[in-house]
């Protein structure tokens, strides 16, 4: 069943109807009634006779239709949900805590096809159909807020509203024992109002539907921007390899986001920002052209760009020379460009320096920042000029984000009905412009299903070194140790290691640079005396000059299922954490993003005179990683630390893989 009785029901009967303003049961009466000329309201509440100025009914078999959607603002008892259930129902929305348990209610509802969402939920809010069934007052607009946490998703479009963002449909989808938060954003592809999505999330669930949903969102030109906190379901126990123990959730719900063309943000603020700034304008690239009325401000604003990984480029010659010649002789034409008080005589200067920015192409946004809006405010006989100069800003062609130290007014008002984003402060300002510029370069990617193979894992390096051999990654040529010391056919120096224990370093179970048969007898016997009786293997010493040591690993995420990483590796990866990941499998385009993401990546291209290492090689090995972990289902985790990188290519040195 599709989720249309959620946005446009035939019918509403709300079960908790009240007179009381305090109460649940009012706030959703009362909103419900708001949309009673599109369809009928019933109020269902046992001890009343009518409910705002409404008949109230006491039991839902007693309406004189079956309601299409039945909202509770009750807990959702057994008798209730069987009722609604067997009265043909098509939807349920559960506001309060239900006293059936999850687990039996999920089941209850699934086993009849009716939809439910909730319980412990806020509601939800239609504005193109008048479905007013939430806590909370909405203005209609073109933001669609879905959250986890109803009274978040409130905040959000209060803040939303204060930059004059309304809300085109508002849900909030509590414990999700039904329709989660895939379904809704699935149902939001299609809704033409909404131009954009605000999503609160916690528990992902079924993380690669949501990355499916998000990237459909992005192929129908509607940005997603996601608010999560870092103790999410994402989160992992501390993992036996170092690949789960070097990332944190949110660098899993980044990966995520990349793959489905989503924007992550930090806090409800930078959320309603960026809202605001993508439903107002369109942005293409980062270099950010600066223009004030104070020097101060501009400097400030340079700072914050540098932070914000904008560009603040300086103009060439001749796009100075032609901004110059509207300035005083001390202004700066150079970017910042420092109007130095030309404003106040000749408000037309700044549509005219933004005209010339357009036309040059060394930019894609202007920003003004500083006293522009607040002209009119504080000199009514300049209103009229400001308002002109708006229009003029709107038709030069120009990328424009605004910083007016105007709360509000006449100016602010213009420039946002034209389609110029105005913001408080700089720093929100920039912000908000930096979440558009990810916005714009964000290009979801298709992620293949999770394969089922399985196969014999094995214990231990020789294990892993065999299997990780069938994709294609090298090792060095050794032997196992099983009582008697062989080396022969293997070229000195030699490396001892303990197979069975997957951090030999700090264990101490390996030892290096062993010279000769004698030497490895002599190791050996070490560490047995050390570690006891067990398979041990000597292998040849990789000693190749100017080699990087890189480490590559994969694990599989509770919400998102297989995930790659590539990082700085050796025996100080803990200390480095320089870590990229990306959910798997990746192609080799893909992988080498991932390594140039790295700090580590100049090291890569030579340093200070040293070689270039073989990248493509290491591409090619965080491939076949990615490729093994999603195919092979019997796998957790996968590690290879050390990885090798010279010119001649990726050799790995120890390797770990983990079964579920």
């Amino acid at each position: 069943m599709t989720l249309g009785v959620f946005r446009d029901p035939r019918s509403v009967a709300v079960v908790g109807a009240s007179d009381h303003p305090a109460k649940w049961g009012h706030w959703l009466a009362r909103g419900a009634l708001a949309g009673a000329h599109r369809r009928a309201v019933y109020m269902v509440n046992a001890k009343a006779d009518t409910v705002l100025g409404q008949p109230a009914y006491q039991r839902l078999s007693d309406l004189p239709e079956v309601p299409d959607l039945v909202v509770l603002a009750v807990p959702a008892t057994d008798s209730v949900v069987d009722e609604a259930v067997s009265l043909g129902v098509r939807g349920l929305l559960d506001i309060s805590a239900s006293k059936t348990s999850s687990k039996d209610l999920a089941a209850r509802v699934r086993a009849t096809g009716v939809r439910m969402i909730g319980p412990n939920c806020l509601g939800l809010y239609d504005a193109s159909t008048d479905l007013r069934l939430a806590w909370g007052t909405f203005t209609g607009g073109a933001l669609g807020i879905v959250s986890q946490s109803g009274q978040l998703g409130v905040e959000i479009a209060n803040l939303a509203a204060s930059l004059g963002v309304g809300v085109s449909r508002f849900v909030s989808v509590g414990d999700q024992v039904d329709v989660t938060v895939s379904d809704i954003l699935a149902d939001l592809v299609d809704h033409e109002p909404t131009r954009a999505i605000a999503l609160y999330v916690e528990d992902f669930g079924d993380g690669r539907a949501l990355v499916r949903a998000l990237a459909e969102l992005w192929a129908a030109g509607k940005p997603t921007l996601l608010l999560t906190v870092g103790a999410s379901t994402a989160s992992r126990e501390t993992a036996q390899s170092h690949t789960g123990a070097l990332t944190a959730p949110l660098d899993v719900v980044d990966a995520a986001c990349r793959a489905a063309g989503a924007i992550r943000v930090r806090t409800p603020a930078e959320l309603a920002s960026v809202a605001h700034l993508l439903l107002s304008t369109k942005v293409t690239g980062n270099r950010l052209a600066i223009l004030t009325d104070s020097g101060g401000q501009g400097a400030i604003a340079a700072d914050i760009a540098s932070a914000a990984d904008l560009q603040v480029p300086r103009l060439s010659d001749e796009v100075s020379a032609v901004i110059s010649q509207w300035l005083p002789e001390r202004a700066s034409s150079r970017n910042p460009i420092d109007l130095a008080g030309e404003g106040e005589k000749d408000l037309g200067v700044y549509s005219r320096i933004t005209t010339a920015l357009a036309a040059s192409g060394e930019v894609d946004t202007v920003l003004i920042t500083g006293y522009f809006g607040s002209y009119g405010v504080d000199i009514p006989e300049l209103r009229a000029r400001e308002l002109e100069v708006v229009k003029d800003l709107a038709a030069s062609g120009q990328t424009i984000v605004v910083h007016s130290m105007a709360a509000d007014g006449p100016t602010v008002d213009a420039l946002r009905a034209n389609g110029i984003p105005v913001f408080r402060d700089v720093d929100t300002t920039l912000v908000a412009l930096r979440g558009g510029v990810r916005a714009a370069g964000a290009q979801p990617r298709k992620v293949p299903e999770i394969g089922c193979q399985t196969g014999d894992l094995g214990a231990g390096y020789l294990a892993a070194r065999e299997l990780l051999a069938t994709v294609g990654v090298r090792f060095p040529p050794c032997a196992e140790v099983n009582g008697v010391v062989q080396i022969s056919g293997l070229r000195a120096p030699y490396v001892l290691k303990a197979d069975w224990l997957a951090h030999k370093s700090e264990s101490g179970a390996v030892l290096l640079d062993l010279s000769d048969h004698a030497a490895v007898v002599d190791a050996h016997a070490e560490l047995v005396a050390r570690l006891g009786p067990g398979r041990y293997v000597v292998e040849e010493m990789d000693t190749r000059a100017d080699a990087v040591e890189l480490i590559v690993g994969a694990h599989r995420d509770a919400s998102f299922g297989p995930v790659v990483m590539v990082g700085a590796g050796g025996v100080a990866t803990e200390f480095h954490r320089d870590t990229t990941l990306e959910l798997a499998p990746v192609d080799i385009d893909q992988a080498l993003a991932m390594v140039r993401r790295l700090r580590c990546a100049p090291l890569l291209d030579g340093w200070r005179g040293r070689p270039a290492v073989d990248v493509r090689g290491v591409a090619e090995v965080i491939v076949a990683v990615s490729e093994l972990i999603t195919a092979r289902a019997d796998i957790a985790e996968l590690e290879l630390n050390p990885v090798r990188v010279t010119a001649d290519g990726p050799l790995a040195v120890d390797a770990l893989v983990m079964g579920r």
